[in-house]
């Protein structure tokens, strides 16, 4: 496990699913975590397990709320070293039956948030000394930022926005010292993947199981293999956090597959191989 002694990373959406499991592995390689979200049950239950967790309510659509969560995140362990954007919500509908606040709540959580989060942690990230010690902007974006998906049309819109979004700031701020990433995750094995299940099953009568075959198809359409577990996407947020990080920003994917990614930054395999952005060594 790399070593991220010293470092402070704040993950919103850290109360479940990929983003407990980033803020974990964070733990785990030594960061000091501040995990924001909601639901402060949730978690209090992840920060328990950790070693120095600190637990920040927000809700990540509202620009109070994330000035607030740095604020509080500040003070529980310093100033951010490592954003990681992981909070989202997905919702499906057929195009036709989208309306206004369907569309509102994907933009706003998915992309806005992911906007008001980057900018209120922005001045942490790119203080005195960002060159000399890792400072890393990561978003949990979703394969939904590179392709489409049926029946998800307004989730797919809002983050290929935050993609959009990872690699403009991965050229504006390429001299800082600070990397932007984007992790693409298929379809993961968490509690939102069970919501999706639910509501397919709830809409066309399939079992739980024939859902998840389904979803697994819609990857396989993109030359990808299967549902991921959320212990594959915790690893690349610890190697955007390290030191060894330092020279790549723009873009990375991840999918229920474990494609290898050479040292370039481009993965070794797949349909679509994708090249990191300005800063490549």
């Amino acid at each position: 496990m790399r070593t991220l002694n010293g470092l402070h990373a704040l993950v919103t959406g850290g109360g479940s699913g990929i983003g407990a499991a980033i803020a974990r592995a964070l733990d785990g390689a030594g960061a000091k975590v501040s995990i924001a979200g909601r639901h402060k049950a949730r978690l209090d239950e992840v920060a328990s397990g950790m070693k120095r967790g600190a637990v920040v309510l927000a809700d990540i659509t509202r620009s109070g709320d994330c000035e607030s969560m740095v604020r509080l995140a500040r003070e529980a362990h310093g100033p951010i070293d490592i954003l990681v954007a992981n909070a989202g919500v997905a919702e499906s509908a057929s195009f036709p039956r989208i309306d206004r606040g369907h569309w509102q709540r994907m933009v706003e959580v998915n992309l806005t948030g992911t906007f008001l989060t980057a900018q209120a942690a922005l001045p942490d990230l790119i203080r005195e000394g960002a060159k000399e010690s890792p400072r890393r902007m990561v978003f949990v974006a979703s394969t939904a930022a590179l392709k489409g998906y049926s029946y998800v049309a307004a989730y797919c819109a809002a983050k290929h926005g935050v993609l959009g979004l990872a690699r403009a700031l991965a050229a504006e701020f390429a001299t800082t010292g600070m990397t932007v990433n984007a992790v693409c995750p298929g379809f993961t094995d968490t509690p939102l993947l069970d919501a999706s299940v639910a509501t397919i099953t709830a809409k066309t009568k399939r079992s739980a199981d024939d859902a998840r075959g389904q979803l697994a198809d819609d990857l396989r359409l993109g030359g990808r293999y299967g549902l991921a577990r959320r212990e594959l996407v915790e690893e690349p947020q610890v190697h955007r956090a390290d030191r060894r990080g330092r020279g790549r920003t723009g873009e990375r994917r991840l999918d229920g597959d474990e494609r290898p990614v050479d040292d370039a930054g481009v993965e070794q395999a797949g349909d679509e191989a994708v090249q990191f952005g300005p800063g490549v060594k």
